[in-house]
């Protein structure tokens, strides 16, 4: 069985305790300081589409600024290789690559959502794209009708595809800001040994309860 090693914790704090080049692959999603931490004002169209499912966030002020130097420093330190969501917001802390992932996740949404999100890779393959519909104020793709526990919450069919063409079996992942929880769900279905973390005790609360609820589908199924 796989391990999953998650905390409540600050990343930094965390990170400082494991040796260089530890992890083989650090998969995260840093705050790009747009302000998305809840209490925001959305304009859109899909929140009244069949299925789809939102709720009111509380603003908890996590996304008014992006890490600094230090966060980048000390996560390129712990891992061998890195795919860091929201690269184009952090380029004065990352070096020129070859391979940014694509994101296309518009559907058919008129709103203030971006259409596309791009991930800075540490890889020297060439740019790749994911589409996968997840946008508005519910989302698609969500068979099961899942409530969504965090504002920039990611579906774990984009970590289930990061961690097939970026990732070999052996590897250890890394996570950051774990959020709902999405990469360790992703991790756990494909057996990789995984370590992460999540800063806001209420966000952990709630992405670790989404897991063991899932963990708990599989055996049910």
């Amino acid at each position: 069985m796989s391990l999953s090693v998650v905390t409540n914790e600050d990343n930094m704090v965390m990170m400082a305790r494991y040796p260089d080049k530890f992890f083989d692959l650090a998969i995260v999603d840093p705050p790009y300081g747009l302000g998305e931490h809840g209490g925001k004002k959305r304009e859109g169209g899909q929140s009244k589409m069949k299925g789809l499912r939102s709720r009111n966030y509380e603003n908890k002020g996590w996304d008014a600024r992006p890490p600094d130097k230090d966060y980048f420093e000390e996560l390129f330190r712990v891992s061998k290789h890195q795919i860091i969501w929201g690269g184009n917001y952090f380029i004065d802390h990352l070096t020129p690559t070859p391979c940014f992932i694509v994101w296309d996740k518009k559907g058919t949404d008129k709103s203030d959502f971006a259409d596309c999100e791009l991930a800075w890779t540490s890889f020297s393959s060439s740019v790749r794209k994911f589409k996968y519909d997840w946008i508005g104020f519910g989302y698609l793709n969500n068979s099961r009708g899942e409530v969504k526990i965090h504002p920039t919450q990611k579906p774990t069919a984009l970590y289930e595809w990061i961690l097939r063409n970026y990732a070999k079996p052996v590897d250890k992942i890394l996570d950051t800001h774990m959020g709902s929880q999405s990469s360790r769900i992703a991790a756990h279905d494909l057996g990789f040994d995984y370590w992460g973390c999540e800063n806001d005790p209420g966000y952990f609360a709630e992405g670790c309860k989404r897991y063991q609820k899932h963990i708990q589908q599989l055996t049910i199924f």
